[in-house]
């Protein structure tokens, strides 16, 4: 490979973690848990260059106890920790937040291991040695899903939303809605009570080619809301100025 096919793959993930950055509101926060020094080391300088924020972990117990007070975008697992197995972990990790993508990083690349490893809750498995253009390949692959993606149903007050099946409920009936509207009912279901920035929802129903009108979003909001009022929805939707969209419920 050319000096310069480095570059454009370098330019490609950070254009791809750009992206991903917006969607998420911030720089994507990483927990890597692994005691290899120089792995870890090597993990943390390939993916802070592709701009994610990245903390190491080096024992399960540092591990747990950083996923229990950090609200990570996803984690990196290496199986073989000094103080306890990385499968072991990987269940608890489950048990506290299920929705966070987990890839373990493992010397064990027999098929067994794999396996056994997706089957104890892994979203993506990469044996080593890598190469952290794969791994960033990787994460950006599971970040791409939605977070929520194995909860079957977005609920707030009587407002609830399938994204498996796109249908809208209140109170128990069907709600039509546009597309675009759906959509933006989802990013904001994900986020109740937090603010949902502008360039957040137009990066989310518009690809990077697309021409968007300056009100685009301020015109789907404003549809969303009139139906949600229309459908007697327990919900609606607040503006923070200078800031984005709230979706506050009943109890708010």
């Amino acid at each position: 490979m050319s000096m310069l096919d480095d570059l454009d793959i370098i330019a490609e993930t950070s254009r791809l973690s750009r992206a991903l950055a917006i969607w998420y509101g911030g720089t994507m926060r990483v927990l890597c848990i692994e005691d290899e020094a120089i792995v870890a080391e090597f993990v943390k300088t390939g993916l802070s260059g592709a701009g994610f924020t990245v903390d190491v972990a080096t024992t399960a117990e540092e591990g747990l106890s950083a996923f229990s007070t950090v609200e990570y975008d996803a984690v990196i697992l290496d199986l073989g920790l000094p103080d306890a197995d990385g499968i072991s972990l990987l269940r608890k990790l489950r048990g506290k937040r299920e929705a966070t993508p987990v890839l373990i990083l493992s010397t064990r690349s027999n098929l067994n291991a794999r396996v056994v490893g997706l089957n104890a809750g892994a979203d993506d498995y990469l044996a080593k040695p890598f190469a952290i253009e794969e791994l960033i390949a990787r994460l950006h692959a599971l970040l791409r899903r939605p977070r929520t993606l194995l909860s079957p149903v977005l609920a707030c007050g009587n407002l609830a939303y399938s994204p498996a099946t796109h249908e809208v409920k209140v109170a128990g009936r069907t709600v039509t809605m546009a597309p675009k509207e759906m959509r933006v009912l989802d990013m904001l279901l994900r986020r109740p009570g937090t603010v949902v920035s502008k360039q957040q929802l137009e990066s989310g129903l518009y690809g990077f080619e697309e021409e968007v009108a300056s009100n685009a979003i301020e015109v789907h909001i404003h549809h969303l809301r009139r139906r949600l009022a229309e459908s007697k929805a327990t919900v609606k939707i607040t503006t923070q100025r200078g800031m984005g969209y709230v979706l506050v419920g009943p109890d708010a």
